[in-house]
């Protein structure tokens, strides 16, 4: 497929077409920024600061813990953390002992969680004591050997650690009764008896899986992204290139967006750590915190979600708060309206710009020039050695500027496959080329457009959610006759999830009820918060449900209340 990249043209001088990669491990950053940045400290978390030194060594004494449990090379190990210090050095301590990382979603419920145990084979998980209860309902019927648990308050500086339990019990009504055993273990009783020494573990940073970040799938269960440590080596790499202005060591990292997913593994955690940022970690995002955060410690690197940046400038109290700081804010997961992209850069004085890409990606792919040209509505150029092409539905080649098509992309950081799923990845790549599925066009000045996101999926707040996946848990409530489930506009989440049902005959049924029963069965940022009852839902001939009608009569009711308001 001949390409013109014509988009090399709009690259700031200072970014290269094309960039030398280490052939490194992800540890390997760890390391070199212990050696030449000791004392420097690598991350803040709620007052309890950590060197860069100090978090290498807590990480070589997890990794040689784990060998003691038999991980091996290869062995996959889930990790099930809100952002926390411990977040960072369960991740590198498992990549040094050769493992590879199971990001698990603190948000998911028992179904979800063995379901991506049992298909990675999982030997290890490592969990905060709160989520506790959930991993020991499935732990019989999965793969797991080993689960290591932590607290919060763990890595809190005094008084924090000891109000802490306090606090949760009064605001959660959370106590949780942990019996450690030769299967349950402590991370901070093993980490005290750890040895701070690197293990004889060979790894091939072009072949050796690191990560399986699990993403969900459109016809079936959730799929593991198998993602090398060249893979997020590249990304990051090429994320410093784009950020040119940053300088090593001199940084400080706003780390807001979850480390369980690829898009703040990348951007904030790895790209953090091989720049030798520093690290400011709040647990959850919460305008006021961040704020707090932003003015205390001058952030300068603030990558987010549009539902962040919304919260913040819609928050009372920001003019409370300097955020003069700012330099740089990429923004991923979702759409960006150009009015929160204009304000925030105003209040700020920053650069704040969209991005694209998947979980299959690394993450990112495309991306607005931070200090370049910008066009209204596009999600940018590609990053260097990437390329990106919209695939003609007409002639199978590359589309004409302006041709609506597939956007199709490939370089470095796309991943090696799906886990033991081998038609899967087969179905998603044409050559070297990755199918995304997303639909979009180019123009001149090779900007790319997206028209329509991939198939029915819903992103909001900057959760992909699969629609089939709702519906499913929905079908079980023994009054649903028939489900289907869209995304709605959302003014703080970008999309929410709504639910069209038709119930059995002779049943009653409300929204509220039906949406308790989804919350015991899926994780909050998939439970629908609208629901509409229907005698019947639009169908083709065959029976098919119908999703993009009920999406366009949404629409239509959108726009014709605008008018009525207008």
């Amino acid at each position: 497929m001949a390409l013109e990249r014509t988009w090399l043209r709009h690259y700031p001088d200072q970014v290269p077409a094309s960039l030398d990669y280490d052939n490194k491990t992800l540890q390997a950053y760890l390391k070199e920024a212990a050696h030449t940045f000791p004392n420097k400290e690598a991350l803040d978390f709620l007052g309890k600061t950590m060197t860069y030194q100090e978090v290498y060594d807590e990480a070589l004494r997890l990794a040689n813990q784990l060998e003691l449990l038999g991980v091996k090379k290869g062995d996959r190990v889930a990790i099930m953390l809100a952002n926390c210090p411990q977040a960072v050095i369960c991740y590198y301590g498992a990549l040094l002992a050769g493992a590879i990382v199971v990001q698990t979603n603190p948000l998911y419920v028992e179904r979800e969680i063995e379901h991506q145990m049992n298909d990675s084979g999982a030997k290890v998980m490592i969990c905060l004591d709160i989520l506790f209860p959930r991993v020991e309902k499935i732990r019989g019927n999965s793969s797991l050997e080993h689960v290591i648990v932590t607290s919060v308050k763990d890595y809190l500086p005094f008084p924090k650690s000891v109000v802490y339990p306090f606090v949760q019990k009064k605001q959660k009504g959370i106590k949780v009764d942990i019996h450690y055993n030769e299967q349950t273990h402590r991370l901070k009783t093993m980490l005290a008896s750890g040895q701070a020494v690197e293990p004889d573990v060979s790894v091939n940073p072009k072949e050796d899986v690191a990560l399986l970040q699990y993403t969900g799938g459109t016809t079936g269960p959730a799929k593991g992204v198998m993602l090398t440590h060249f893979n997020l080596v590249s990304n990051t790499l090429q994320a410093g290139a784009w950020m040119y202005r940053m300088r090593e060591g001199e940084e400080r990292t706003l780390a807001a967006l979850p480390f369980f997913h690829v898009y703040g593994m990348t951007v904030v955690m790895n790209f953090s750590i091989m720049y030798r940022s520093k690290m400011i970690i709040l647990p959850k995002f919460d305008p006021v915190q961040a704020l707090k955060a932003i003015d205390k410690h001058d952030i300068t690197i603030f990558p987010g979600t549009p539902t962040m940046y919304i919260g913040l400038i819609n928050e009372p109290s920001m003019k409370n708060y300097d955020l003069s700081s700012i330099k740089v804010c990429l923004s991923g997961s979702a759409p960006l309206p150009l009015d929160v992209q204009e304000r925030f850069e105003k209040i700020s004085g920053g650069k704040l710009v969209e991005g694209y890409g998947l979980t299959e990606t690394s993450p990112v792919v495309l991306s607005i020039p931070i200090w370049g040209k910008r066009k209204v509505g596009s999600i940018g150029v590609p990053w260097p050695d990437t390329e990106a092409a919209i695939l003609s539905a007409e002639t199978g080649e590359s589309a004409d500027n302006g041709e609506i098509g597939e956007i199709i992309v490939k370089g470095p950081q796309v991943m090696s496959g799906y886990w033991n799923q081998p038609e899967e990845t087969a179905a998603v790549f044409k050559e070297d080329w990755f199918l995304t599925g997303d639909m979009g066009y180019q123009d001149e000045d090779g900007y790319f457009y997206i028209v329509d996101r991939k198939k029915d999926m819903i992103i909001a707040g900057g959760f992909n959610i699969y629609p089939r996946e709702v519906e499913e848990v929905l079908y079980e409530h023994e009054s649903v006759q028939e489900a289907a489930v869209i995304g709605v506009p959302d003014p703080y989440r970008g999309e929410t999830v709504k639910a069209f049902i038709v119930l059995k005959e002779n049943q009653r049924l409300t929204g509220g009820e039906l949406q308790a029963f989804t919350r015991e069965r899926l994780a909050s940022f998939k439970v629908p918060r609208l629901f509409e009852f229907r005698d019947e839902l639009p169908k083709t001939m065959i029976g098919k449900v119908l999703r993009r009608v009920l999406v366009e009569e949404e629409k239509k009711k959108i726009k014709e209340e605008k008018e009525v308001l207008e």
